[in-house]
């Protein structure tokens, strides 16, 4: 659910689960399947929280957001000729950074 990641945290829009009113006012905005979706900031008690999607700020109550199904992001990168590529995982992480050392 939207409502379960921590700030930074993205997710692919995979469904609504509400009212069909709550849905199209959501849809109008960018919150469409397969939207990608970033957590941003929460206010200081937790609610509402802010997210990112279609290039637009949208801050949500938690009951609204726990009605949003995500799923896992998949981070790409590019190659030099602008195709994506699975990005590689954490574990190459620490070498990367050593090498930049």
């Amino acid at each position: 659910m939207l409502s379960e990641l921590s700030i930074g945290d993205n997710g692919v829009l995979v469904a609504l689960d509400l009212p069909e009113s709550v849905q199209n006012h959501l849809m109008h905005m960018g919150f469409v399947p397969d939207a990608l979706v970033t957590v941003l900031r929460r206010a200081p008690a937790g609610d509402p929280t802010v997210y990112a999607v279609d290039g637009m700020e949208i801050a949500l109550r938690r009951e609204t957001a726990g009605a949003i199904r995500v799923r896992a992001a998949e981070a790409k990168v590019h190659d030099h000729a602008g195709e994506k590529l699975p990005q590689e995982t954490d574990e190459a992480q620490p070498e990367v950074l050593e090498a930049a050392r």
